[in-house]
């Protein structure tokens, strides 16, 4: 091993952690705990809590009681932005802490650091939807027949507790993503991180405690799969918002029925960019798409544009700029800032998107480049170099199923209408792109792209702008208004006017 991670943990102060209950930081009632192990170096970094279900249920009901009797949800609006506006201060204040925190959690590389949506958007969902809170009103009904003297008035409030359940891959953004337009709402809220992204959250949490939030209001607990279906099968809690595997993602839409809990889901997915020879440029697009795959997260983002439609006519143009991408490409210590890419999150992860590769071969598509791993000392790591197939048929395994690797499915078309039919013959629908310099024709086949998200001739993410996916991509969206109307609830009063 050439580098270690260890001298980083040092220098930011990390322990092992605990569970936040109740505003204090309590070991489990079991006393278990798991090796948090960074992808890049398998090295273990710290010791995380392992709740038991008498964990969960302790911060189930601190949050049950901060919803029914605590002051939360009943707080004005003004008092109750100025906690998030306490906490989007705060957050802004340990911004790099955070940064270099999520480094040592998943090895994203910090050259990604300074990006606005690593480093700011933290800070920004939580001014955002605390902007909100003075917004959230009813409406007066007009009479719509004389028959009764009843004047009908709707008012809008907080659906209740929370559980929120996190992905490894962003939690920096998917925490506060989650977390502010529920405490906005009025919630009361039970965070359970990714067992492979738990330092984050423990780091963001450690940050809003710091606001003095009243007791209950916001809770975590660590663990694995057991410690989320305690949440989601958990009578007490009202809602449930999770992004991850379509798979996890169905088991707890079943769990959650028994309940009839609310849900909120934001999975997997299999977006393609279509590029049509009016791109901007052949080599802007195919740097664009193939850097997804290649850098930062190593194609580990739900969203990444896994797979590439491309006109004829530019297809061996396309495949060439992509093979000049990935020599910017380099592996190593993610603090180093010339280290572009990410590991994959763990072994197990790794041998599956080794498996997905070999698939690729087996069933006819064209490798064109990739498809093994770094040698030397890189092997201590889950690193896979970044992988091109070419000549891929929709029916191919690759070309439908989520990989979460730095593998690019690229399958080319003649026209227009035909793009349209390979891109929604798959049952994910979270986002895609389109390169295209026509207007017209990038709204009409963005429109006929059956994806919650459609980026033309680029990809960005704000806080004001909803995301989530069509068909076996989710329900729901995250981000915007649409966000925090999922945690309310609509109620009615019928008042007669002759009493």
């Amino acid at each position: 091993m050439t580098f270690s991670l260890l001298p980083y943990r040092d220098q930011l102060g990390l322990k092992d952690g605990n569970l936040l209950i109740a505003n204090e930081w309590v070991a489990p009632q079991g006393g278990q705990s798991f090796d948090h192990v960074n992808p890049c170096t398998n090295e273990t970094i710290i010791k995380i809590a392992d709740a038991s279900e008498a964990d969960v249920n302790a911060a189930v009901m601190a949050a049950r009681k901060a919803f029914d009797e605590g002051p939360w949800p009943r707080l004005k609006a003004r008092e109750r932005r100025v906690y998030m506006d306490r906490i989007a201060g705060l957050l802004a204040e340990h911004s790099q802490e955070l940064i270099q925190a999520q480094t040592l959690d998943n090895g994203i590389p910090a050259m990604f650091g300074g990006a606005h949506i690593m480093k700011d958007m933290p800070e920004d969902l939580f001014k955002y939807y605390g902007g909100w809170i003075d917004k959230i009103d009813g409406k007066v009904h007009p009479v719509f027949t004389d028959q009764e003297p009843n004047q009908f008035i709707s008012i809008r409030q907080p659906v209740g507790v929370v559980g929120a359940i996190l992905p490894w891959n962003a939690p920096i953004l998917q925490m506060p993503l989650k977390l502010a337009p529920a405490l906005a709402a009025g919630c009361t809220v039970v965070v359970k991180p990714s067992e492979m992204g738990s330092l984050i959250a423990l780091k963001i949490a450690e940050i809003i405690n710091e606001a003095d939030l009243p007791e209950g209001v916001f809770n975590v607990v660590t663990g694995g799969p057991k410690v989320g279906e305690a949440l989601v099968t958990h009578p007490a809690v009202d809602k449930i918002t999770f992004t991850g595997s379509k798979a996890v993602g169905g088991r707890i839409l079943a769990a959650a029925g028994n309940d009839i809990k609310r849900v909120g889901l934001e999975l997997g997915g299999k977006s393609a960019s279509i590029v049509f020879p009016d791109a901007p440029s052949v080599e802007f697009a195919a740097t664009a798409t193939m850097s997804q795959v290649s850098m930062f997260l190593s194609g580990q983002v739900c969203s990444t544009t896994s797979r590439a439609l491309v006109h004829s006519s530019i297809y061996d143009e396309f495949i060439n700029h992509c093979e000049k991408q990935v020599q910017d490409v380099k592996f190593g210590n993610p603090f180093e800032l010339d280290v572009t890419s990410a590991p994959i999150i763990s072994k197990v992860q790794m041998e599956k998107v080794m498996t997905f590769i070999e698939r690729g071969e087996q069933e006819g598509a064209k490798l064109v480049f990739g498809g093994d791993r770094p040698e030397g000392d890189l092997q201590a790591g889950n690193w896979v170099n970044p992988t091109l197939f070419a000549d891929v048929d929709n029916t191919m395994q690759i070309a439908r199923e989520e990989i979460f690797g730095p593998v690019l499915a690229v399958t080319p078309f003649e026209t227009e209408e035909e793009a349209v039919r390979l891109a929604n013959d798959n049952p994910y629908g979270l986002s895609g792109g389109l390169y295209t310099t026509n207007i017209g024709r990038a709204l009409r086949v963005g429109k006929a792209v059956r994806t919650g998200t459609v980026g033309i001739n680029g990809y960005s993410f704000m806080p004001n702008s909803p995301f989530g996916g069509f068909k076996q991509s989710g329900l729901g969206r995250e981000g915007g208004e649409e966000a925090l109307n999922a945690y309310l609830e609509t109620k009615t009063f019928i008042i007669n006017e002759d009493v």
